[in-house]
């Protein structure tokens, strides 16, 4: 089944917005290629009938231009630059189309963190619709980390509803594409690189091209201040390497070199930060009742999509079922992604846990709630002492083993997160 086809869980919340009175901003953000403009689409098609709506990408060179084929009017920026001023134009165009409409209007702003100054700007215009009362939704689309770390915290606080789109679950890349449950954990949750599985070559060359170096040339370079590039490039493919694996940042640092300097440990902290919020790479903390020890951890990396991890280290997907140690560590990184990439909507928080000789392979917490997780992809152990001297040092913790001996890991990867602190 194609993608556009398929349409995620999030359309429900999308369209429920679009059909309610105007109240807040629509926020759609998350990685790239999750299906942010797909989604977007489809609830716009859904919607058609029943009310007008226009769709500006900021970032396409096609020159403007209304499609006869759909309700929904397109247009792109073609030289034109998307600046305030573009901005400024856009919108009001929108308005007086929405003025005009007797059944309401949608205003849809793909990439809108390409617009410099795009959150005062648009925190002026939203606030002038609300005081005349118009019947016109806002839909603004981007990446999750200038979305939601600087817009939406610095102007735009109080005026809008976020839905986060992360990484495609096992199910949804299951029912779309007919994934098994080892192609999910080696091939990862990409819709876009699903019919190359067949030809590796083809989809490593696709997920390189197409979503690893646009996710940090695009969303990461060009979106923040990285002074070290290259150090960056090099922090990601050791946390594909070492993905599900506790590295300290003096160990990052020896092998983390810049023309000839090794990296500074601050710098590398700042810089996995910055991958974790492009949806590549996250560095976990160990878990402490400590606020300031826990800060302190050296942090477990773990890759937010196991193609990634896939790619960089070079198995083939035979080569990697075959390798168990391998694959044993695909799979904690597949649920360690899982867990984090549905764990964000909920508040969830995710951690693991190390008190030598014992150790935990992901804690997952919300409020007081505290669960301690452990991956086993090999025989069942009789018991899992990690898990118990956890709970020995945390009374009152719940504790879930996850593969052989446990929850099969199929079902696991099919609940969210939050499911399992329940």
């Amino acid at each position: 089944m194609p993608n556009n086809e398929f349409e995620r869980a999030n359309i429900g919340k999308l369209l429920q917005q679009l059909r309610e009175p105007v109240r807040h901003l629509t926020i759609v953000a998350g990685p790239r290629q999750v299906g942010k403009t797909t989604l977007i689409r489809q609830a716009l098609t859904r919607i058609g009938a029943e009310k007008p709506a226009r769709f500006v990408a900021t970032d396409q060179p096609v020159a403007p231009r209304p499609s006869p084929r759909t309700p929904v009017e397109e247009i792109t920026a073609d030289l034109i630059i998307a600046d305030a001023a573009w901005l400024v134009r856009v919108w009001q165009a929108a308005r007086a189309a929405a003025q005009d409409s007797k059944k309401g209007y949608v205003l849809v702003l793909d990439e809108i963190q390409k617009v410099p100054r795009w959150s005062e700007i648009v925190k002026g215009l939203w606030d002038a619709d609300r005081a005349e009362g118009l019947d016109m939704h806002v839909v603004l689309l981007g990446s999750s980390p200038l979305l939601v770390q600087r817009g939406l915290s610095e102007s735009l606080t109080g005026r809008y509803d976020l839905i986060r789109l992360g990484h495609w679950s096992f199910p949804e890349m299951q029912e779309a594409f007919g994934l098994s449950l080892e192609e999910f954990i080696y091939f990862g949750g990409y819709p876009g690189s699903a019919d190359r599985i067949r030809s590796e070559s083809d989809w490593r060359r696709y997920v390189r091209d197409s979503l690893i170096e646009p996710s940090i040339e695009k969303d990461v370079f060009a979106l923040n201040r990285v002074d070290k590039k290259f150090l960056l490039k090099q922090l990601f493919r050791l946390g594909c390497d070492y993905s599900g694996q506790v590295f300290t940042y003096s160990k990052m640092a020896e092998n983390l070199r810049d023309a000839g300097d090794k990296a500074h440990t601050n710098t590398i902290a700042d810089y996995l930060e910055l991958l974790a919020n492009a949806g590549l790479l996250a560095g976990l903390q160990m878990f402490s009742a400590n606020r300031l020890r826990m800060r302190a951890s050296p942090p477990k990396l773990n890759v937010l999509n196991t193609a990634l991890m896939s790619v960089e280290t070079g198995y083939g997907f035979a080569e990697a079922r075959a390798d168990r140690s391998h694959w044993g560590r695909l799979t904690e990184s597949a649920v360690g992604a899982h867990l984090y990439n549905t764990g964000m909507a909920d508040d969830c928080r995710l951690h693991y846990w190390r008190k030598s000789p014992h150790e935990v392979d992901f804690v997952l917490t919300r409020g007081r709630r505290v669960l301690a997780i452990e991956v086993k992809s090999g025989r069942p152990p009789n018991h899992s002492r990690g898990l118990d001297a956890f709970v020995a040092a945390h009374p009152g913790s719940k504790t879930l083993v996850v593969g052989e001996g446990g929850v099969p890991l199929a079902e696991f990867l099919s609940q969210p997160a939050a499911y399992w602190l329940e």
